[in-house]
This record gives structure tokens, C-alpha cells and sequence, in this order.
């Protein structure tokens, strides 16, 4: 147990801690917690929930205070290529050392209570950002809201970017018993932001319920942003309107905030190659609501596009297929890495006859196979984190 001396050491020795590695309640964690921050967590504590676009919204928030002069921690999951990605301080990734050090601190404080791998990933981040003393911690919740450990923290100011259906086998299968879930990161007198241009009633009634003061933002921002599709521009108006709720504690110019958001960039969320004269499309769509949003970007311009496509058994990939299908003149299916991937077989037999498809062996010759088609102007990856990054590694090396 104490001969763990590297970071991947330790994030295999947490893999192995619990066989579950989604246990959703806050009993464990909370008793951790208690112990690490008896007083509660030493910054001001923003929390980000919602299905889809949680690390956009965050990257906007961020993104304008990195214009001002406080400094400011981000902590979402889960990451791409490096577990490092999961904590910034000003825009910098943390450094093995850093994170280490958190762990062994939380190490002396579990005295026996068994923690999840996510559970140990936020707990570190409050370790690591206060002892980096930053002013605003925003933390991205991992699962539903309610039970997810980032509600350990009595946050200043929730935000809920949206509810759509996801993660049914936790949350529930209709958009109220999700909203419910959603809700639960919403603190008595304190700020609630919400994008959902329809919030569920459980959402509204919840706030109503503790006395949360509730602002639904329906107008999307009309400044230039950083992050491409229209949907961003209510993730950047969300982000303007929690700034604007706490500019009494933290004054934010109005050119910072039109700066923040024009500089805002997050991987893989639309992001753009250019791999010879072909694009490719980076997305980590990985529901039906976020592949909707995806080819609704996609149309925006005419192109011919391949799909490189896979996901994670859980998921509703019929919806996902149904959805992207017109836009779509090929798809070349990938295994992944992850243990809940969807069998390539189960994943073959999701198409009907009138969709092209090729099953591939790997990545690397998806990627190969899709850019060597000569009318093809564009290629799509998406499906899951997973599909994403597995491409990301073999892109840096193109």
C-alpha cells in the first residue's frame, strides 16, 4: 500500500480499491471530506451540472476570469489523453507532484473508508486548489448532481446547463427524475444558473422548495465567441449571466467578459484538424441531445462528411446512428479501449442495409481509411470520450 510512488501507480491502486467505479451517494466521501476541511472548502465554490455542455460553460467562466486577477481553479472529468487534464490553476495543467501530494493527503485522512476513483479526483482537486490559495474553484459534477461527490462542497453558486436523457440506470429515464438529480447541487439563498430552455418542473420546484434564487437564461450571448455551433452561444450566456450573479464579490469588466469569451477554447467540443487539404471534427458527443447539437454544427456547412464512430454499451447508440444518418455518407466503426465498449459485432448490427459501413481493426486504420477517400472533404469523430481520444493520441502523431 505505501509503495506507490508515481501517479499511475496510484490511479491503478484506486481502479482496484472498489470494484464499482460509479457508486453514487455521499456518505463515504462526505466523511473524508469532513476530515480534510473541517471548516468547509477555504475559495468560492462554483458547480457545474447539467447532461451536455458543462465543459464549455466552464471554459467560458474560466476563460474571462483568466482576463481579470483572480485566480481561479478548474476541476472536470473526464480527461482525454492525460489524467493531469482534470486540474487547471490559470489555465495551467497540475503536475504529477501536485497531484500525488493530494492523494497522500487523503490517504491519511480515509483511515479505512473506501473511495471511488472519482471520489479520490475531487477530493484531490479541493486539496490542490486550496493549497494553490485560488480565489473561484469551478467544479464540473461527474454524474446526475444529488449524490455526485462534488456535492460534498456547499457550492456559492450552481449551474445546471441543461437536462436531457443520459445515464438512465442512475438518474432515472424521464427528464423529471434527471432534473430531481440535477437539482441537488442547488444551495438554500444561493444562485442558481440555468440553461434548459424548457427546465423540467422537478428543477423549478426544487429551487422553490430550498429557496434558491432560480435565473433561466433563454437569450443566446450576441458577442463574438470562442467555441463554434450556435448552441455555444447560450453556454457563453449562461457563463455571462454567473459571472454577472457574483460580480459583487468578484468585478468583472465588461471588455473582460467580451474578451474571455471570444479567447474560450476547450478540446474536442467541435474541435477542428486539418490533416492535408480534409478536416477533421473532433466531438465527444456521446448522447443523443449532444449528437443532435453536432449535426446541427455539422450543417452549417455543406460538405461531404465520414463518420469514425463508436461508444459505450450503456449509451443510446440507435438514437446517436438515427440522428447523424443523413449527414452522414460513411461510417467506419472503431473498438476502444474501454471495458464498456460496445461489442464491434453488436455495433455493426445497429445499421440497416442502405448505411455504409466498414468495421475497423483499430483506430489508426479508420483514421487511414477515411482520409484516403478522395470526395471526402470532411471527417466526424465521435461517440464517446474514449473514441476521442484514442484518435487524439494518433492525430498528434500525423
Amino acid at each position: 500500500m505505501h509503495n506507490k510512488k508515481t501517479l499511475d501507480e496510484w490511479l491503478s491502486w484506486q481502479e482496484q480499491l472498489m470494484e464499482e467505479t460509479i457508486l453514487l451517494g455521499l456518505d463515504r466521501v462526505q466523511k473524508v471530506y469532513k476530515r480534510l476541511f473541517p471548516d468547509g472548502v477555504p475559495f468560492f465554490a462554483i458547480t457545474v451540472g447539467g447532461t451536455n455542455g458543462k465543459g464549455s460553460t466552464i471554459a467560458f467562466i474560466d476563460s474571462i476570469y483568466r482576463e481579470s486577477k483572480y485566480k481561479v481553479g478548474c476541476c472536470t472529468s473526464p480527461h482525454l489523453i492525460k489524467y493531469n487534464e482534470r486540474y487547471t490553476i490559470d489555465g495551467e495543467i497540475v503536475n504529477d507532484s501536485v497531484i500525488i501530494k493530494a492523494f497522500e493527503a487523503i490517504e491519511k485522512k480515509r483511515q479505512g473508508v473506501s473511495l471511488t476513483y472519482f471520489e479520490f479526483s475531487t477530493l484531490a482537486a479541493l486539496i490542490i486548489f486550496s493549497e494553490a490559495d485560488v480565489d473561484i474553484a469551478l467544479l464540473e459534477v461527474g454524474l446526475g448532481g444529488r449524490l455526485d461527490s462534488v456535492n460534498v462542497v456547499d457550492s456559492d453558486v450552481s449551474v445546471i446547463t441543461n437536462v436531457a436523457i443520459d445515464h438512465t440506470e442512475y438518474l432515472g429515464d424521464t427528464r423529471e427524475s434527471i432534473g430531481t438529480e440535477k437539482a441537488g447541487i442547488m444551495r438554500t439563498t444561493k444562485p442558481c444558473i440555468c440553461g434548459d430552455q424548457d427546465p423540467p418542473e422537478s428543477v423549478l420546484a426544487s429551487a422553490k422548495k430550498i429557496g434558491t434564487p432560480l435565473t433561466l437564461v433563454k437569450e443566446q450571448y450576441k458577442g463574438e465567441i470562442g467555441l463554434e455551433g450556435d448552441h455555444q452561444k447560450l453556454n457563453a450566456a449562461v457563463a455571462k449571466k454567473v459571472i454577472e450573479a457574483i460580480s459583487n464579490e468578484f468585478p468583472v469588466s465588461d471588455d473582460m467578459i467580451k474578451s474571455g469569451i471570444k479567447q474560450a477554447q476547450i478540446v474536442a467540443r467541435f474541435e477542428k484538424v486539418s490533416v492535408g487539404n480534409k478536416t477533421v471534427i473532433l466531438d465527444v458527443a456521446h448522447n443523443p441531445a449532444a449528437v443532435k447539437t453536432l449535426i446541427k454544427t455539422l450543417s452549417e456547412s455543406a460538405m461531404e462528411t465520414v463518420a469514425i464512430f463508436s461508444a459505450l454499451a450503456d449509451k443510446n447508440i440507435d438514437d446517436m446512428i438515427e440522428l447523424a444518418s443523413s449527414n452522414i455518407k460513411h461510417w467506419f466503426l472503431v473498438p476502444l479501449s474501454a471495458e464498456r465498449s460496445i461489442k464491434m459485432d453488436a455495433l455493426e448490427d445497429k445499421f440497416g442495409d442502405s448505411q455504409k459501413t466498414t468495421v475497423c481493426t483499430s483506430m489508426a486504420s479508420a483514421i487511414e481509411q477515411a482520409l484516403t477517400l478522395k470526395e471526402i472533404q470532411r471527417v466526424v469523430i465521435f461517440g464517446s470520450f474514449y473514441t476521442v481520444a484514442d484518435a487524439s493520441v494518433i492525430l498528434n502523431e500525423i
